[in-house]
């Protein structure tokens, strides 16, 4: 009976496994702002495009006068960096979605009120 209960478990992280995989494997990768990157005036480049947890998007940008911040709802709307959020400063970081909508700005003075922000949903 124990051997039996055993090749069910197995069974059960086997496919637990295949799951995942399969999910990761799925995940789709964006680069920001295209061509022209982490920069001014993106703050539309989400619309039309179709985003799922797990996908990737890459931030490229100058990190010398550009960086990238995961805030919330509060902070995107009010183009603040609470402290503890998280900053991105490598000018070419990957972040993955997570289910929901997710936030970010740059928070260098003035660049996310020149709409240097984005929210993306993903569904």
């Amino acid at each position: 009976m124990a051997q039996g209960r055993g090749s069910a478990v197995a069974l059960g992280l086997a496919l637990l496994c295949l799951l995942i995989h399969s999910e990761i494997a799925d995940a789709a990768t964006y680069v920001v702002g295209d061509s022209g990157g982490w920069t001014f005036n993106v703050v539309g480049w989400p619309s039309g495009k179709s985003f799922r947890p797990g996908d990737v998007l890459v931030f490229r940008y100058n990190p010398s006068v550009h960086n990238v911040v995961a805030v919330s709802a509060a902070g995107y709307r009010g183009c603040s960096a609470p402290t503890g959020s998280r900053v991105f400063t490598s000018g070419n970081d990957r972040i993955t979605l997570a289910r929901g909508t997710n936030y970010f700005i740059c928070s260098f003075p003035g660049h996310c009120q020149a709409g240097m922000k984005i929210a993306v949903t993903a569904v």
